[in-house]
């Protein structure tokens, strides 16, 4: 196999985009990629949960291809190119870290966070018109709400203790009781999402990634249903005709299972 380097899959991309390469990449703008974007950074993140590092390694190739792949179309429209991305992207890190290439002292992972932020609010001249600017408007919902409720902790917007996120939580479940009672949808959705905001703002209280959480206990779910199908499908059973109780025993039949897997 030759031995290709980074500019080597930079003239392959401009290669599948000339005339005579291939048809489908021709095409391709960066508004018809951004799904893909989005699909390779799941596909990355699914490899590194099943601690998989020949499929983190495709995986990261498959992510690396997309800026280059946007660079390309990007510099055909006379833009930018991929080392405009590249020297972006290092000047940046060398402003935002004094404390590594100049003499700036920073002792913590805290610290470093909040001048972060101050260098790259002064780099933007302050342009922004609220601390909970420059939130990814795409991000998925629990990802955002996390992003959200940091922001506002950083200019003081927060509980002092996991106890009072707690109650918060309490009393936006106890609203979505009363919404519950009164049948209205609209209140009811608006009261869930409250709570799931609660909830989300107590995992970024306590440094738990939500997202991450919640991917796992999903994870978790499927696995015991999973087991609870085959089980009922070795015994001739369909899963809607059992009944609640058996389905319950199951259950917990799998959740000792993963616990023994887990010892």
């Amino acid at each position: 196999m030759p031995e290709y380097t980074f500019d080597s899959l930079v003239e392959i991309m401009k290669k599948l985009r000339s005339p005579g390469g291939c048809p489908w990449d021709a095409e391709q703008s960066h508004d018809s990629l951004k799904r893909y974007l989005i699909e390779e950074c799941y596909e990355v993140i699914e490899a590194i949960d099943h601690k998989d590092d020949e499929l983190l390694k495709e995986e990261l190739g498959d992510l690396l291809l997309q800026p280059v792949f946007h660079a390309a179309v990007a510099e055909e429209r006379g833009v930018f190119t991929i080392a405009d991305i590249i020297q972006a992207i290092c000047g940046k890190l060398v402003r935002r870290h004094p404390h590594v290439f100049g003499n700036q002292i920073i002792a913590t992972s805290e610290q470093q966070v909040e001048n972060w932020e101050k260098i790259k609010k002064a780099e933007k001249g302050d342009k922004r018109s609220s601390a909970l600017s420059g939130v990814p408007p795409h991000l998925p919902a629990i990802l955002k709400a996390q992003k959200i409720g940091e922001k506002a902790s950083r200019v003081g917007f927060d509980w002092d203790s996991h106890q009072q996120v707690l109650c918060k939580i309490k009393e936006e479940l106890n609203e979505l009781e009363i919404a519950l009672d009164g049948g209205n949808q609209t209140r009811i959705a608006e009261e869930l999402g409250d709570l799931l905001f609660a909830t989300v703002n107590l995992g970024r209280f306590m440094s738990i990634d939500s997202e991450d959480a919640l991917s796992k206990t999903i994870h978790r779910f499927t696995t015991r249903f999973s087991h609870i199908e085959a089980s009922l499908r070795r015994q001739g059973k369909a899963l809607q005709d059992t009944a609640i109780d058996e389905l319950e025993r199951l259950w917990q039949e799998a959740k000792a299972c993963e616990h023994a897997v887990k010892s």
